[in-house]
């Protein structure tokens, strides 16, 4: 029965061998006439069934974003805004911990193009982008327009029905998607509703924010001050109501306009794709810091006070106009108080792109509005409000310490971009458990800031509270011996981002593996197992020991090739065949080193220029397999003869046992 099983896995494994260069994305192009001068340049994609293909504001860190170049555009055309797309579906990628924007059965993109030079005749644009199932692989296609349009067609100068214009992506396949022969995801697409919940999230986290402003010295004093004016204005019951409702709404609109300036002004798309920029991230980095220096009391970030003067004047004119200018004297007085939190909501919010900062400043406006107009409608609740006092300062700087903590986020996120390795795990965590246990102590009475009031003793609340932030800085500590924790996943690096992957002074395989003797041209690879990154030493060593080979063409950010070594190789039966039955050779297609310049070349299979580690190893699969998605395994004998058939993404563990047993059978023999 084991052999029959063999038999049928290795026949299914032959069959899905036999179309290995995919091209799952078809393109029509066309030309439309704007006007006199200028053109839209139209591209159309047809995805297959279960394939995604990525927006071009995928964030960074994640899957390989759509890109667009436009040659020769100096002195020949202008590009007249930046290209549009169509509607994409947005879901978390667990793996990478960013969203990913993708498309689905079809996509669109138009370019709207003004040409400058009348003998301009043709222009010519390169998409690059990458396309994801159980294996990701990434095409660029090269498209030709003819000009004038009058009656254009557009031809693609690379391709599309062959293997020539694709080449292998780092496949940063996504976990999210269930496609045949997968195991259930616990993230599924879901557009819309998808979208619908991160700005409800943006909506809920902006209104409890405005709860927060609303504790803070420059806003909670305005509260009875502006319940006595509304008390002295009103003739009677009715009109006081009135004239509150109205207060509370003018306050909703000023905040609405400024997340509606901020949209209009960068664009739903841009603020997203600033946003998840490097230099972005680091300018964000220190905006909060210089807003959490502002609320730990090293400064005050002030309005001119003109502003507030004109304001208060009109605000004295009473009626309508009156209560409008008064509540925009709020947003104004208030403002070295809101003025961090509003910025580190919109820069939150345009992380999530769209009319998120439109939401976050509706929530924000909303909770900060509430107070003011339940109490200017019933004044007697005043008497069951606590006095101002130092406590509203220790709100303040509560916040301080939350914003510097929130700011070494962004400083991560361009850290993980650049892979500096600067901010690693270790690092990063390290800063954080000085932040909270900085807080601890103030919260206990240890530490006092500038504008801290003379504090004998503090209170039941903010002993309790200090205790929780005590706690919370505890439970950080043995992240810096390798825990998981999962309280705060998604704010860390990942445990790949780390001095120590496995846990400080430990590795997968134990003591044993770490004095391990390593053969030329290796290292240790996943579980420890002994792994070549060069092909050649590879099967030098193989003949030497006289074992086969096992050929794993892999990539750095492949989702896939990770669930492989994590939930197969992993597996007793398989490491240990993996460690003393086979030589592995790991060849990385998405290594982005540069080659030596005697090394780079021109690829006779595909035409494409040779320059990266990770360039030659795609040419390599090619070339030799005629296949470009990962992962992909192949079992060699010395003489680099296949003892079986390649096979991908198996993550049946029996059957792919029954592969690695099979050839080394027959290499045996």
């Amino acid at each position: 029965m084991k052999k029959l099983n063999a038999l049928l896995f290795l026949f299914f494994a032959f069959i899905s061998t036999q179309a290995q260069m995919l091209d799952p994305v078809k393109w029509k192009t066309s030309v439309e006439k704007k006007s006199d001068n200028e053109v839209v340049l139209v591209f159309e994609a047809t995805i297959d069934n279960e394939w995604h293909m990525y927006s071009q504001f995928t964030p960074e860190g994640g899957v390989i974003p759509t890109e667009f170049t436009y040659k020769d555009q100096k002195g020949n055309f202008e590009l007249v805004g930046k290209t549009k797309e169509s509607e994409y579906k947005k879901v978390f990628n667990d793996v990478f911990e960013v969203d990913e924007y993708y498309f689905a059965n079809k996509a669109r993109f138009t370019q709207t193009v003004k040409v400058t030079n009348p003998n301009l005749k043709a222009l010519k644009v390169a998409i690059s982008y990458q396309v994801c199932k159980e294996a990701c692989i990434q095409q660029d296609k090269v498209f030709d327009f003819t000009l004038p349009a009058l009656k254009i067609e557009a031809s693609e100068v690379v391709p599309t029905t062959t293997g020539d214009s694709a080449s292998v992506a780092p496949a940063a396949d996504s976990t999210n998607f269930v496609t045949a022969g997968t195991t259930t995801s616990t993230t599924q697409p879901v557009g819309k509703k998808e979208e619908q919940k991160g700005l409800f999230t943006i909506f809920i986290i902006a209104f409890l924010s405005g709860f927060a402003a609303l504790l803070t010295p420059c806003v909670f004093p305005m509260i009875p001050m502006t319940v006595s004016f509304f008390t002295k204005q009103s003739k009677n019951r009715a009109q006081g109501i009135r004239n509150a409702v109205f207060y509370g709404a003018s306050i909703i609109i000023i905040y609405v306009l400024l997340g509606s300036f901020v949209t209009a002004v960068f664009g739903a798309d841009a603020l997203n794709a600033l946003s998840t920029n490097v230099w972005f991230n680091i300018i964000f980095f220190v905006l909060l810091v210089v807003f959490a220096s502002s609320f730990l009391g090293a400064f005050e970030i002030m309005l001119p006070n003109s502003w507030a003067n004109k304001v208060d004047r009109q605000a004295d004119r009473g009626g309508i106009i009156g209560i409008l200018f008064m509540a925009l004297a709020l947003a104004i007085v208030s403002f070295s108080c809101t003025g961090p939190i509003v910025g580190t909501l919109l820069v939150e919010a345009a992380s999530k792109g769209g009319i998120a900062p439109i939401v976050g400043m509706l929530g924000f406006s909303t909770a900060l509005a509430l107070p003011f107009m339940l109490f200017a409608m019933f004044p007697g609740w005043l008497n069951s409000l606590p006095k101002s006092g130092g406590w509203l300062n220790t709100v303040k700087v509560f916040l301080g310490f939350l914003e510097l903590a929130l700011a070494f986020k962004f400083l991560s996120n361009a850290d993980l971009v650049l892979q500096t390795h600067l901010l690693e795990r270790e690092i990063f965590l390290a800063i954080w458990i000085a932040i909270f246990g900085t807080l601890a102590l103030y919260l206990f009475g240890k530490i006092t800031l500038p504008h801290d009031s003379p504090l004998s003793h503090i209170s039941v609340g903010r002993l309790g509270l200090g205790l929780l932030v005590l706690s919370f800085t505890i439970y950080m500590i043995p992240g810096l011996w390798g825990a998981p924790l999962k309280l705060i996943s998604g704010f860390p690096p990942p445990m790949t981002y780390s001095e120590s992957p496995y846990g400080v002074g430990y590795t997968k395989g134990g003591a044993a593996a770490a004095t391990e003797t390593l053969p030329d041209g290796a290292k240790f690879g996943p579980h420890d197992i002994i792994a070549f990154t060069d092909y050649q030493k590879g099967m030098v060593y193989a003949k030497s020991v006289n074992k086969p080979v096992l050929l794993d063409f892999t990539g750095f950010a492949c989702v896939n090739c990770r669930k492989m070594e994590d939930f197969v190789w992993s597996k007793p039966e398989i490491i240990s065949i993996l460690k003393k039955d086979v030589v592995l050779i790991s060849l990385y297609v998405d290594d982005k080193r540069e080659l030596p310049k005697h090394e780079q070349y021109v690829s006779k299979e595909t035409g494409k220029e040779i320059v990266t580690i990770g360039n030659k190893w795609s040419d390599f699969q090619i070339t030799h397999y005629k296949a470009n998605a990962q992962p992909y395994y192949i079992i060699l004998d010395n003489q680099e003869n296949r003892l079986s058939e390649p096979v991908g993404y198996t993550p049946d563990v029996e059957e792919y046992k029954i592969w690695l047993e099979t050839a080394i059978a027959k290499y045996k023999k």
